[in-house]
């Protein structure tokens, strides 16, 4: 470190490493152990320099307000909140009014003329708190102390640094302090006075260098909102969200798997006026920054390459600030910054070798719905609190209400059953402790304080995939657990049926040799809502006076409002949608169906009605291959296969395979490779592999014909059980007469299995039949097929029921 002495007042942090926590708290140690060893990577990290934890000791002491302290906090009672708010308020003044020594005072003002000397006169600067207990493995103390920006002037600097001292005992910090069997006076207090990246005219936010919910360690997610970060770490705005896939990006690819638009209402920006309290404040953001992403993809790739570097020097999954200078004095107009990193406190200490599993056995009233935050579920009585002076009313085992927290609602969070937020992303301050604690949370529902009302029960379900839903009542629930250490492996292959692309980073943790099908129809129901050929056709429908036409406009510019090209829309939301299930998975074969919708289906999306025919019955009309090389749907289909392309090669995710639904005949088959060529889709180039479904009687008679021109086979019992027995699967009338089970279709099943196996092409199956039937599954055993595609519920008890039918017929893993 270069230090002579431990008792500096001031030290820089060009001579700050991580080894001097103790000195100079978690915060500076992180920063100065970045700016000595990441800038020369390309990690940028405006100066600054730490007032160490010494000088609050000499301040103490030199005030001689030590007694006076420990006086204030004889007695304390942190579960007696009343009590807590007492001592708190007691021990803060003591120290607001403790008079700094002069050398002291001399020290801070000399640095800040350096750092005027090397940004500019009155240079803006954040004076954060920087304790020396905070960010350990164990224990975040996220947000205990204060954080104070846009400081300017040597009489504020001494005025901010005063409030920073005192704010080691904010009543948050006493709590948490004592819930970690830390005692009051073995923390001190350091102070971080770095340069300010004026991110109040651009961007900022937090990211991780690993999922939040589900600890899949393989992506960065990053959350940004407008102006300065504070916003987005205290839970006011629902952020922005991005996830960038690392493997591949280490690669040289662009592998940004997901991207979704937060509301940002407010952005906080700097107040220079001398008439007003405070340097900063909140602003309405614009309709067209709500609509649009605060970074672009080179610079959301930037933050990912930082976030993998810092993570490597660390060697540890690392929860990292970031700001966009707008328009800096030296610091750089339009460059991005590292503010702050330290390592995630949740899921890298935590035992994957058991999964626990939530699931809802009823269904209530949704009364609000909002981001999920953890995988639980949690239930009690509401207790709507929109104030924090009103925590006292408060009870253990209540879900707490309110509009978003900070970390002065910590002594009450940790008692509830479940956290219910109006506003907050997954990064705020709420999501951060709900997960340490283990609370369900979910966040950001916008009225939950006005739907929810005060003393009702409700269910709080993060258990559900991406979105958090809080039901009426208290509801059945039940907990599964899966030793995953104990689980044998198969010859044949068990993979996964996956449709939302939010579960993939949970569900690839559940044994699986990969998704055997991954369809797309729920990303374009979902993550689209928009008819393909209503976004192809955009600028014709623009023009159009007709009054449906027009509505349709303006439902596909509610949605794609970042977007110009309405085309690109559609192709992103393909990729991005497509390439998160196939990161989940990576580098393990994840076969996506191309899209199989009905022509009524495809009606219900927005502007549908334009491009689709009434059909007698849509099961067997026009559905499937026959669309893609129809020059009606062509153009519409040319934008899937670009939005798959773009998965492939600019994200690099060539374990995406690709299988043709519903293809009647072998020259359909042709012609829909030919098309896929076209759009750049080669089969064999860049391992691409292309199956076909096996649902049609014709596919098993023809299977020689198929085999000439595909890659392998998937069987779709549904439909195979469907057209074989002359059953509309739709119609409840009929549907009992038989199922994939019968003697026809174990018959169809033989004989195209027989037919692959002697061509020597792969086989598998990703009906319904091996998830619902465990008999049907060692049938499938019986016959040498490759691989089943089931749903994640039942991959581990159907892996148990193969094995030991392998384990019976002599067949070794």
């Amino acid at each position: 470190m270069g230090l002579t002495h431990d008792k500096e007042l001031i030290i820089w942090f060009d001579d700050i490493g991580i080894e001097d926590v103790p000195m100079v708290g978690g915060k500076n140690a992180s920063l100065g152990e970045m700016y000595q060893h990441l800038t020369s990577k390309g990690v940028a990290v405006p100066h600054g320099f730490a007032i160490t934890a010494y000088a609050y000791q000499y301040l103490i002491k030199s005030a001689g307000i030590e007694d006076a302290v420990r006086a204030a906090l004889d007695g304390l009672d942190t579960h007696d909140l009343y009590n807590l708010q007492e001592r708190g308020k007691k021990v803060r003044a003591i120290i607001r009014g403790a008079k700094f020594p002069q050398d002291l005072q001399d020290a801070i003002i000399n640095a800040y003329k350096k750092m005027e000397a090397e940004y500019g006169k009155d240079v803006d600067v954040a004076v954060r708190s920087s304790a020396t207990a905070e960010d350990l493995p164990d224990a975040s103390f996220a947000g205990q102390q204060e954080t104070y920006l846009n400081v300017r002037g040597y009489d504020a600097i001494l005025d901010y640094c005063s409030q920073c001292f005192a704010s080691l005992f904010t009543d948050r910090a006493i709590s948490y302090r004592h819930d970690k069997d830390f005692g009051q006076f073995d923390v001190y207090l350091s102070i971080v006075i770095q340069k300010m990246a004026r991110s109040d005219s651009a961007s900022s936010g937090v990211l991780f260098t690993i999922d939040t919910e589900s600890g899949f360690k393989d992506a960065v997610f990053i959350t940004g909102a407008w102006g300065l970060g504070e916003n987005v770490v205290q839970g006011a705005v629902n952020p922005d969200e991005y996830f960038v896939f690392k493997p591949t990006l280490k690669m040289g690819k662009r592998p940004i798997v997901s991207k979704t638009i937060g509301s940002k209402e407010i952005k906080m920006i700097y107040d220079n006026d001398p008439n007003t309290p405070h340097p900063v404040r909140n602003i309405p953001t614009t309709l067209e920054e709500r609509n649009s992403y605060v970074i672009s993809d080179d610079e959301i790739l930037q933050l990912a390459k930082w976030a993998v570097i810092i993570e490597d020097h660390y060697g540890k999954a690392m929860d990292i600030e970031w700001a966009k200078d707008g328009d800096g004095v030296k610091v750089g107009t339009g460059k991005l910054f590292i503010v702050q990193a330290r390592p995630e406190t949740v899921h890298s200490q935590s035992d994957k070798k058991v999964m626990e599993t939530y699931k809802l056995h009823e269904k209530g009233n949704v009364l609000a719905t909002g981001l999920a935050v953890g995988t639980k579920i949690g239930q009690g009585k509401a207790n709507v609190i929109s104030d924090v002076k009103d925590i006292h009313s408060f009870k253990k085992g209540e879900v707490l209400v309110t509009d978003m927290t900070d970390p002065d609602w910590e002594p009450i969070m940790k008692i509830a059953s479940a956290i219910v937020t109006n506003r907050g992303g997954r990064t705020c301050h709420a999501a951060i402790i709900s997960r340490e604690l283990g609370i369900p949370c979910v966040i950001g529902t916008v009225d939950g304080t006005k739907k929810i009302a005060h003393g009702q029960d409700i269910t709080a379900s993060s258990a559900e995939g991406e979105k958090g839903y809080v039901y009426e009542g208290l509801l059945k629930f039940e907990i599964d657990r899966v030793d995953l250490g104990d689980l044998p492996a198969t010859k044949t292959k068990i993979m996964m049926n996956l449709a939302i692309p939010e579960k993939a980073f949970t569900e690839c943790q559940i044994p699986n040799d990969g998704v055997g099908l991954a369809r797309e129809e729920f990303i374009i129901n979902s993550h689209i809502g928009l008819h393909p050929l209503a976004l192809y056709n955009y600028e014709e429908l623009k023009t159009s006076n007709d009054p449906v036409k027009q509505d349709i406009v303006k439902q596909i510019d509610a949605k794609t409002g970042a977007y110009t090209d309405k085309k690109q829309f559609f192709i992103d939301k393909v990729a991005e949608g497509v390439g998160r299930i196939a990161a989940g998975f990576y580098p393990k074969d994840v076969i996506v169906r191309l899209s199989d919708f009905k022509s009524n289906e495809y009606a219900n999306l927005a502007g549908g009605t334009l491009y689709e025919p009434e059909e007698e019955n849509p099961m067997i009309g026009w559905r499937g291959a026959s669309r893609y090389y129809d020059p009606k749907y062509r153009p519409a289909f040319e934008l899937e296969c670009q939005g798959l392309l773009k998965a492939r090669n600019d994200m690099g995710l060539t374990n995406i395979k690709l299988m043709v639904p519903f293809c009647r005949t072998p020259a359909e088959g042709r012609k829909v490779i030919e098309v896929m060529r076209e759009c750049g889709l080669v089969q064999g180039e860049n391992g691409l592999e292309l199956y076909v479904m096996c649902e049609i009687p014709s596919n098993v008679i023809l299977a020689d014909a198929f085999a000439d021109i595909f890659d392998g086979f998937s069987i779709g019992s549904n439909d195979l059980t469907q057209l074989t027995y002359g059953l509309d699967r739709d119609s409840g009338i009929i549907s009992g007469i038989a199922d994939e089970r019968d003697d026809a279709v174990k018959e169809m099943i033989r004989m195209v299995i027989a037919t692959a196996k002697r061509r020597g092409k792969k086989i598998g199956i990703c009906g319904q039949g091996p998830s619902d039937f465990p008999e049907f599954a060692t049938f499938l055993v019986e016959l040498g097929i490759d691989s089943m595609s089931l749903i994640p519920d039942t991959a581990v008890k159907t892996r148990l029921a193969v094995h030991e039918k392998e384990k019976e017929m002599g067949i070794n893993p």
